[in-house]
């Protein structure tokens, strides 16, 4: 940027750094590198976390590797919007991608479960920069008209990470050892190189004036969050373990929910210093963004969480399969997210997409809903390009919306808040997504088992020694099932695997109905409550 340009923005105030489409897309390309990272991290490791933990003799306790990179993520968002509002937004980027890399190091010479998920609490730091501050530095060059065009891009990249990462995730992990590594730790090591890039090209493109903004560091704040937050996401994600009424997650819900009375006074108290200022929760288009963020998220991660289930375990399919499957998801959500991003550039208008992505998501869910073990696999397909298409439209223009009425000098805090809500409705729709599903499973599949039995052919069909060798252990005498380990399908007979093929999509039709119920009052504020407004272009 010359001496000239950066005069204009100085005396322009909270004008936008006012670059061209190409050099948008020069930065765009560095950002871009650094959200692929933590999106494809992710998803590879999701792939193979069953792997992962057989490995290092923590199957019981894999869910705490997920929740330590959920919880300091998660609390680490706000943070970053922040110390970059006062620091700038390259040297907090490039602190979230150096965390991000030692995290990763370190995971990968992780030696038992309890170890990975402490060095994946570390990964999560940086991860929980890695996507908020690349919408908060589009915002800074862009203007409200043009964000949905280039927001659209983080969402594609989301979409390709989606395909790539259980494909990696699934050849990796199935490599016994690759250079004399194990193959699963390749999936942490390999992150090192891809940081390494990014931060060469953050530093490279990352080229703007910074206005400063001094704010003091709200520590309090952050520490009343962390004792609200952590507690709820810890009983979120363990809580079908050790049930939703008893006294350890009856007294994590005490604890988060003091926490969370004591960030509330305390964020009042520090005013403008405020780690989420309350003064943002006043502007109508940003409480209706933050809020809708957190009901779609609901449905997107419990969506996304319980759909692989439905194709790897009705359908057979491998994780690699399973991911080649989801190709309608990226392929619609790529097109309508770079459609729906020029047509807002267009127009300034983007409440009709809004509506109509939330209304696909919905009528997604539903298709999802009339799933069956015989269904054809176009119908699921169905459902994964009107979820695609949803997610494409819906997602960038919530993210506009928050954004439309936030003054500049806030839009760090701002666009950390708006990741900070969509990531813990992610949290509240997978755990309540997944107790759904495997607290009905266990007794709808004991019915129709019962149900099996009374015919002679299916009670030989369990008498084979393959088939009653694969079961043992899974029936109980009393008639119930122990669906610990569904590792039995694969070796079971399809017709003596039916009535637990049937018990699972059975509770998965629950999931998805519950879905499209959280995704249908999403579409009804949509509808009604948010503004039709129309963006400026300046």
């Amino acid at each position: 940027m010359t001496s000239s340009e950066t005069r204009r923005q100085n005396a322009a105030g909270d004008a936008p750094v006012r670059l061209g489409h190409r050099q948008i897309t020069t930065v765009m390309s560095g950002l871009v590198l650094g959200m692929f990272l933590g999106a494809l991290d992710q998803t590879v490791v999701a792939s193979a976390l069953r792997t992962i933990a057989d490995d290092l003799h923590g199957l019981t306790a894999q869910a705490w590797a997920t929740t330590a990179y959920l919880i300091t993520a998660t609390l680490a968002t706000p943070l970053y919007g922040k110390l970059s509002d006062i620091h700038g937004r390259r040297p907090v980027y490039l602190a979230a991608i150096g965390l991000f890399t030692a995290g990763s190091l370190l995971c990968g010479c992780a030696t038992s479960i309890y170890e990975l998920a402490a060095f994946r609490a570390v990964q999560g730091l940086g991860g929980g920069g890695l996507m908020s501050l690349a919408m908060t530095i589009v915002a800074d060059i862009t203007t409200p008209r043009e964000r949905g065009r280039y927001q659209g891009y983080f969402m594609a990249v989301f979409g390709g990470a989606s395909i790539v990462g259980p494909l990696a995730g699934g050849a990796l992990a199935d490599r016994e050892s690759l250079l004399g590594i194990d193959g699963w730790r390749w999936i942490f090591l390999l992150n090192v190189p891809l940081a390494a890039v990014a931060a060469v090209a953050i530093v490279r493109v990352l080229r703007f004036p910074h206005r400063r903004v001094r704010h003091r560091l709200d520590y309090r704040g952050a520490l009343a969050l962390a004792v609200g937050i952590v507690p709820l996401l810890t009983v979120a994600e363990q809580g079908r373990t050790w049930g939703w009424g008893s006294l350890p997650a009856l007294l994590m819900y005490v604890v988060g929910g003091l926490g969370l009375v004591a960030f509330v006074v305390v964020e009042r108290r520090m005013g403008a210093a405020a780690l989420l200022p309350p003064r943002l929760f006043r502007i109508r288009s940003f409480r209706l963004g933050v809020g809708l963020h957190f009901v779609v998220g609901i449905g997107m991660f419990g969506a996304m969480t319980t759909l692989p289930l439905y194709l790897q375990l009705v359908r057979g399919m491998s994780p690699m399969e399973a991911g080649l499957a989801t190709l309608p998801t990226v392929a619609a959500n790529l097109a309508v997210t770079l459609l729906v991003g020029r047509l807002i550039a267009r127009t300034g208008r983007f409440k009709v997409h809004l509506v109509a992505g939330i209304g696909s998501f919905s009528a997604a869910m539903l298709v999802f809903a009339t799933l069956r073990v015989d269904s054809p696999l176009w119908q699921a397909a169905l459902g994964m390009a009107l979820m695609g298409a949803g997610l494409g439209a819906s997602m960038q223009t919530l993210t506009t919306l928050a954004q439309s009425e936030v003054p500049r000098t806030d839009m760090g805090a701002a666009t950390a808040s708006v990741n900070f809500f969509r990531s813990n409705g992610g949290t509240v729709g997978t755990a309540a997504f997944l107790s759904i599903l495997f607290s009905t499973a266990g007794g709808r599949i004991a019915e129709r088992l019962a149900e099996a039995r009374h015919d002679p052919a299916y009670r030989r069909l369990l008498a084979q020694p393959d088939n009653a060798h694969a079961l043992a252990g899974v029936l109980r005498p009393g008639g119930g099932v122990d669906l610990e380990d569904s590792a039995f399908l694969r070796s079971l007979d399809r017709g003596a695997a039916l009535p637990f093929l049937e018990g699972y999509i059975a509770s998965m039709r629950l999931v998805f109905l519950t879905g499209a119920a959280v995704a249908l009052v999403a579409f009804l504020i949509a509808a009604w409550r948010v503004p039709n407004l129309t963006l400026s272009d300046e």
